[in-house]
């Protein structure tokens, strides 16, 4: 009982529960913080001036297969969020990212892809004011076409905090859009 390891041993015990004890503390403080800044109903974005677009694509990045082309869509906008609210003493950086959502065809599932993310590391740059903003991504659905499908525009973000777990959510702002239809070259004439 009074030898060196088992002094070293209750040490050790005793480090790594007052350790856990604290990060305990500090998570629940932080989420605590969260809870009063109301960051799960933030209405501070404002999503406007959506433009759809869509190409056919013949890469197996953009989803083609065996040569066949494949429907992508792009879109255009505007975005106005202030996501300060988002950022306490605990918060290492919060991804954001513009989502749409929409039914798929087959068994009435919802389907979502991300157009545009973006990491933030400061309260600084929390700001964003984005006009005619191409999206970041060329996106395919899974199925054939989105052509003529109503989306829904959302933006979502992830709080990656120094000592806890992820934390998720999205602003209340969304903003309805319809894919566009592909244009042929004889469309375009």
């Amino acid at each position: 009982m009074f030898n060196l390891v088992t002094r070293a041993q209750a040490i050790s015990n005793h480090a790594i529960t007052c350790t856990a004890i604290i990060a305990a503390l500090v998570i629940v403080s932080s989420f605590f913080q969260l809870q009063l800044d109301q960051v799960w109903s933030l209405n501070t974005t404002s999503i406007s001036n959506v433009q759809a677009g869509a190409s056919l694509k013949g890469s197996f990045q953009y989803g083609a297969k065996n040569g066949k082309q494949k429907e992508n869509s792009i879109i255009k906008f505007d975005l106005d969020a202030d996501l300060t609210p988002l950022f306490n003493w605990n918060t290492k950086q919060v991804f954001v990212y513009l989502t749409a959502e929409y039914p798929g065809k087959s068994d009435g599932s919802s389907n979502k892809v991300t157009y545009w993310d973006k990491i933030i590391t400061s309260k600084d740059d929390a700001v964003l004011s984005l006009k005619n903003h191409r999206a970041k991504y060329s996106v395919w659905d899974v199925e054939n076409s989105f052509r003529q499908r109503d989306a829904e525009l959302k933006l979502e973000w992830n709080i990656q905090p120094h000592v806890g777990p992820l934390i998720f959510g999205q602003t209340s702002a969304t903003t309805p859009f319809t894919f566009a239809e592909v244009k042929t070259k004889k469309d375009r004439a």
